[in-house]
Parts: C-alpha cells; sequence; structure tokens
C-alpha cells in the first residue's frame, strides 16, 4: 500500500508551508523528496501519521529512533490512543476526536517506548485536511520532555525539603523568642516580633502549597489577613488577577501583617465599626511604567487618627522592603476618617 503522506496532496501542501522560505531562496528544492525525508530523518520530534479511526500509519526516522522502534511494520495499524495509560489515554483520545472535528489540539503525558522505557512527551496533534476542506489524516508530533520533567520533580522534591527546614527553623526561633523575651514590660514587643514570624511561615507556607508557580495576589492578601479576620464584612478586596514570585508574595504578606497588626491596635480594627478596603490595580500601558502597580489601603469607620510623632519600626518595615523588593514607593497618610496606605511600583515580573 503506498504510504499515505506520499498520496495526500494536503501534506505535500503542508511541507511545502514548512519549507516554505527554504524553496523560495532554492526552487531546486521543490519537490525534492529526498530533502523532505532528510528532514524529517534529522527532526528529533516523533512525527507521525493517523488515519480517521487513530491508527497508526507512518512515523518519522527521527520519531523511530526517540520511541527506540527497530521494525514500524508490526506498529503499522495499531491505535495510537492505546500507547497511553489512564489520563494521557483520555487525553489522546480527545485529541484524535479534536482533530476530527477539524481543531487542533495539546497536551502532555507520560507513554513508554516500544522497548518498555518510560518518557514523557509534550504532544500536538491537528488534522491534515483533503483540498475540499474535510479532514483526510491525523498529524501528530510528539517531543520528549523527560529530562524536563525529571529535573522538575526533581526541582518539587528539593523545594519541599527547603519549605520544611524553613518552617523548623522560623518554629524553633519563635520559641527562642518567647523563652528570651519575658516579662509583661516587653510584651508587645515580643507579641509583635513573634507575629511577623508568623506571618513569614504562613507566607512559607502558601508558596510550598504552590511550588515552581506563582502565587495569586489575592491568595497572598487573604492568607496574611486570616490571623486577624474578625469579620469578613470589615474588609473589601478588588483587583485585577496578578501572579507573584515568592519574593514578591513574601513582602506583601509581611506589608499586609504590618498594616493589620496596626489597624487592629490603633485603626479600623480597634473598634467593632471600622472596616478595611485593599485594592490594586495593574496598568500594563501606564504613561510611567514605574507607577503600573499601583496597590491601596484604605481604613475608615474606626477611631479619629492622628499622624504619630515618630515612624514606628512596621511603618519602616514596609517603606524598606516594597522599596527593594518592588523598587516601588510608599505613601502613608494619616486622613482623621482613617489611615491609607498608597504603593506604587513597576509591574512585578
Amino acid at each position: 500500500m503506498t504510504d499515505p503522506v506520499m498520496q495526500s496532496t494536503t501534506m505535500a501542501g503542508a511541507v511545502d508551508s514548512m519549507v516554505g522560505e527554504l524553496t523560495a531562496a532554492d526552487p531546486l528544492l521543490v519537490g525534492n523528496d529526498a530533502f523532505l525525508a532528510a528532514v524529517l530523518s534529522g527532526c528529533g520530534d516523533c512525527i507521525k501519521v493517523l488515519d480517521l479511526q487513530g491508527r497508526l500509519q507512518f512515523m518519522s526516522e527521527g520519531g523511530k529512533r526517540v520511541m527506540e522502534v527497530d521494525d514500524f511494520a508490526p506498529l503499522k495499524g495499531c491505535p495510537w490512543p492505546d500507547f497511553w495509560s489512564g489520563d494521557g489515554n483520555t487525553a489522546a483520545r480527545q485529541a484524535v476526536e479534536a482533530a476530527i472535528a477539524g481543531k487542533p489540539s495539546r497536551f502532555v503525558g507520560e507513554a513508554n517506548t516500544v522497548k518498555g522505557n518510560s518518557r514523557f512527551w509534550d504532544v500536538q496533534v491537528a488534522p491534515i485536511f483533503n483540498v475540499d476542506g474535510s479532514p483526510s489524516h491525523i498529524l501528530s508530533i510528539s517531543k520528549d520532555i523527560s529530562d524536563v520533567t525529571d529535573a522538575r520533580q526533581r526541582l518539587e522534591l528539593l523545594n519541599g525539603e527547603l519549605q520544611h527546614r524553613i518552617k523548623n527553623t522560623l518554629a524553633v526561633v519563635s520559641a527562642i523568642a518567647r523563652q528570651t523575651l519575658k516579662g509583661d514590660d516587653i510584651r508587645d514587643r515580643r507579641d509583635a516580633f513573634t507575629g511577623r514570624l508568623q506571618a513569614l511561615a504562613e507566607a512559607n507556607d502558601m508558596i510550598s502549597t504552590k511550588a515552581l508557580q506563582d502565587a495569586p495576589i489575592r491568595a497572598v492578601v487573604e492568607n496574611a489577613l486570616r490571623p486577624h479576620v474578625q469579620s469578613e464584612q470589615r474588609f473589601s478586596i478588588s483587583g485585577h488577577d496578578l501572579d507573584l514570585t515568592a519574593k514578591h508574595a513574601l513582602t506583601v504578606a509581611l506589608t499586609i501583617h504590618e498594616l493589620a497588626t496596626n489597624a487592629t491596635k490603633y485603626g479600623a480594627l480597634s473598634d467593632g465599626n471600622g472596616k478595611i478596603d485593599i485594592r490594586w490595580q495593574v496598568d500594563r500601558k501606564a504613561d510611567n511604567p514605574n507607577e503600573a502597580f499601583h496597590f491601596v489601603w484604605q481604613e475608615s469607620g474606626g477611631p479619629h487618627v492622628h499622624e504619630p510623632k515618630t515612624q514606628g519600626f512596621g511603618s519602616k518595615l514596609i517603606s524598606r522592603i516594597f522599596a527593594a523588593d518592588f523598587a516601588g514607593q510608599v505613601s502613608v497618610e494619616y486622613h482623621p476618617t482613617g489611615l491609607v496606605c498608597t504603593m506604587r511600583a513597576p509591574i512585578p515580573q
């Protein structure tokens, strides 16, 4: 039987598109089957053609190498989704169905080579069209990403161990502080110090549950507020979606903790009437890139506010860590109706 790749006029069209720039520069390459064979052989990805029932019809020479196939003949006609198991099998079947419907798709999954060696693959599946626009075959291109996946798994393991040690270290430091900083005369300073350690620990816990991923700013804010929440009705939280790196997430968590602690002692959370509005804005087209990220903490309804004569450690901490980690600026205004803290910075990357 003639190979379907050679039969399909649409595959020829796809090849012309793939090497269009080359053939434009060298017309002698047009229709050169040897050139096409060399391209397919040299490619390290596994390029396959399936029929509309999802059965293998063709595999590139490069694909045979990565799939450890010595003889393709026994594999020809086998259902391609059967090479996958579990979620990969489901994804492969859905990809075939999508291609039959004329739609491309992509998934990542695990499948063994013919010799039984486990591999992780990044798979792209697309229909091959007839001249009348209907699908005639299915193209599947699988890229071996086993090295990347293995490295990611090792990094996740190391990250988990690191987070575990950080948590234990913070717990030890907190215990030492409680034993060392005794006495009612320094209770406020002891509580402030252990509270900051707790904020760090909780921020690290949240980041560790999203290993190798960024932390959504809303989750960071809500997590940092949790120890201070007396009633959810007292907080209003709104803002654009934005993922923060671990460093930025810790900075925001500490900032929220300091502001909430201050509000509990002197501001909107010190009585039963005050409320806090927390909002942020991300403007990727801002005229001034240094102010594209705008964060506001605004208190209202609490006791009458007076500007302190000296700047406390918490205010200094917020200004310094925000300036260092976000390359931004912090302003604190003591309106009679409530404190307003505004932070402006470039968009965290």
